[in-house]
């Protein structure tokens, strides 16, 4: 049986900041999924100045030795290598949409969703519109920009429309607070989202993955906050500096976070906020979503991260596993089911 040709395509035509964050993830996924009787791997990366790289390794000293190309030079050596199927590991915007929408046109398939699908949820605003008439309950919120107050009551929750990981968020309890917090986020985004703050009871989040042409629902992962010290998560929840200066993950432990029970009586309702979410954004392949409970164990849809990097830290391969799906089958699972609809 012939080895499928996968091609990690990693790094960002945006910042130094995403290529380390898509290193960082993509040598997870590189050294965890590796199988040379069953794929042949392939690199891309691409850099801020938007020239592209196949280096032999994620290693920097790889990256700086391969020979930097034109993206037409890049296309050929794509139509060369013969690609089956591609896995995205860059999380900037282009990334997530343009370099998603130049492999549709090339005609290889990757695992995930579409690049126009990508581009809506970069926008936090029009992502929370369209889950919200599909009737699943939101945060009340408005979309500003520089120079514009809010018209709904503190507390509040400013949100860059399309960051990440939470760089920008910040938790505003008064008027007094709102200036430096709004102008932190605009330097993010030209819009920002303002968000009404849902006082905390627990914060989940909540992967959808597609088997057999069904939705399957996977346990929720729960995260460790406190109303009064930690009320909402933070960038330093997520990502650290390690000793060298590069990214590293943060703390996985179960004091930060933890897999929920199935039994747990918010599973189902947040399972069926999931289902509605998936299916009204026109997911496929997988979805993950965030969840913010109230006191009273009521769920709000708080935002869609559409993307999975197959890393042994990824949040999908957690919930999964709990499944008894190792990463190795889930990541042979995905990759079977691109190639399959790319060919029907």
């Amino acid at each position: 049986m012939p080895k499928l040709k996968v091609l990690h395509l990693v790094g960002s035509a945006v910042s130094e900041f995403y290529c380390d964050l898509s290193r960082l993830y993509a040598q997870d996924c590189l050294e965890n999924t590796a199988n040379p009787a069953r794929y042949e791997f392939h690199i891309a990366y691409i850099s801020p100045d938007r020239t592209w790289r196949f280096p032999i390794s994620l290693s920097k000293d790889a990256i700086n030795l391969a020979p930097a190309l034109s993206i037409a030079a890049a296309i050929q050596v794509l139509i060369d290598l013969n690609i089956d199927v591609m896995v995205p590991q860059m999380f900037c915007v282009p990334g997530m949409t343009q370099y998603r929408a130049l492999f549709d046109l090339l005609n290889i398939p990757y695992v995930g969703n579409t690049a126009d699908l990508m581009a809506l949820v970069a926008d936090k605003a029009k992502t929370k519109a369209v889950v919200a008439a599909a009737g699943v309950v939101v945060p009340p919120g408005e979309v500003l920009r520089a120079g514009e107050r809010p018209s709904i009551d503190f507390p509040l929750v400013i949100k860059p429309m399309n960051g990440d990981n939470s760089i920008g968020v910040t938790l505003v309890k008064t008027a007094a607070d709102y200036d430096p917090a709004f102008q932190l986020a605009l330097t993010h985004s030209d819009e920002v989202l303002v968000e009404t703050f849902i006082e905390l009871g627990r914060e989940v989040r909540c992967g959808v993955i597609v088997r057999a042409g069904e939705l399957v629902c996977l346990p929720l992962e729960e995260y460790a906050l406190d109303a009064d010290t930690r009320p909402i998560r933070s960038y330093a929840d997520k990502l650290k500096q390690n000793d060298d200066g590069d990214l590293d993950f943060a703390a996985k432990e179960a004091t930060h976070s933890w897999i929920v029970d199935p039994s747990d009586p918010i599973t189902e309702r947040v399972w069926a906020m999931a289902r509605k979410c998936h299916i009204a954004l026109g997911c496929r392949h997988y979805s993950l979503f965030d969840f913010r409970i109230d006191p009273q164990g009521n769920p709000y849809f708080l935002e869609a991260g559409l993307y999975c990097s197959f890393a042994e830290t990824s949040v999908l391969s957690a919930m999964t596993k709990e499944l008894g799906i190792s990463l190795d089958q889930f990541f042979q699972k995905m990759l079977a089911d691109a190639t399959i609809r790319s060919n029907t």
